[in-house]
């Protein structure tokens, strides 16, 4: 008979499997079984899963990393990826939408929690370019919604490229919703160039702007950098953000909550 721990929450096992991983760079597949107290059987289903996903890389006896901008992109691992503070997030950043504006929220799983919150912000316009956010607004009544096109990215599950920024440049609205994969020294990052266009020109588009980053982000620089925070009229984290962190910002004039 499968021990009962085998059975137990196989998503957020490899989600805490994941941030081992990466955290040490290669493991052995006998230490994630240890570690997490399931068979190596299990594991090997898990590092199977994660390696589909292309998050991990396997090689014989166990598993290394794929490079930063493989994981911090895939979709289906940023889904995961602190959920509680991501909600946390989200609860704060719903207490400053009214009815009546207009919002615009990122390809973020950060802004995805806050569109789950909106139904009862109507009557409310949302423009997006994340599809899941997309198919999630279209069944809230109330929701004027603006899906942003553009060339589809599967990996990010969004629109982007050209099409994309000229929709964005031809609108304006009271508030937009973002986040990003890095946050250090005054200014905001991500890895994807293709991203970072198009929340630039979200950033324009805005008359203010909420930069939504949970601790993990913070203290963290990326490939491109994306804007000074001096462009960000509030940073929305969560208390497990590092004193330093926290510091950092009140230095460079930022306003932030930490939730």
């Amino acid at each position: 008979m499968t021990d009962p721990t085998e059975r137990s929450r196989p998503a957020q096992r490899q989600a805490e499997i994941v941030e081992h991983v990466l955290q040490h760079g290669s493991v052995s597949a006998n230490d994630l079984a240890e570690l997490f107290h399931v068979s190596l059987m299990t594991i090997h289903r898990d590092l199977d899963e994660l390696e589909r996903q292309g998050v991990v890389r396997k090689f014989r006896g166990g598993v290394s990393a794929q490079p930063s901008s493989v994981f911090e992109s895939n979709v289906s691992f940023r889904l995961r990826a602190a959920k509680a503070e991501k909600i946390a997030i989200a609860q704060r950043a719903r207490e400053l939408i009214e009815p009546g504006m207009a919002i615009m929220l990122d390809d973020s799983t950060t802004t995805l929690e806050l569109a789950r919150l909106l139904e009862d912000a109507a009557p409310l316009t949302v423009m997006t370019n994340f599809l899941e956010t997309i198919k999630l607004l279209s069944t809230m009544r109330g929701i004027r919604l603006l899906a942003l096109g553009g060339e589809y990215y599967p990996t990010h599950d969004s629109f982007l490229g050209v099409p994309c920024i000229d929709a964005i440049e031809a609108l304006r609205v009271d508030l937009l919703f973002a986040s990003t994969s890095a946050v250090s020294g005054g200014y905001a990052y991500h890895q994807e160039q293709e991203i970072v266009l198009v929340k630039r020109a979200m950033i324009r588009a805005a008359q203010r702007s909420v930069l939504m980053v949970d601790h993990t982000k913070l203290g963290r620089a990326s490939l491109h950098r994306l804007a000074p925070l001096s462009d960000i009229d509030l940073v929305l984290t969560d208390k497990q953000a590092p004193p330093e962190a926290l510091l950092e910002m009140r230095e460079n004039g930022v306003r932030y909550e930490a939730v």
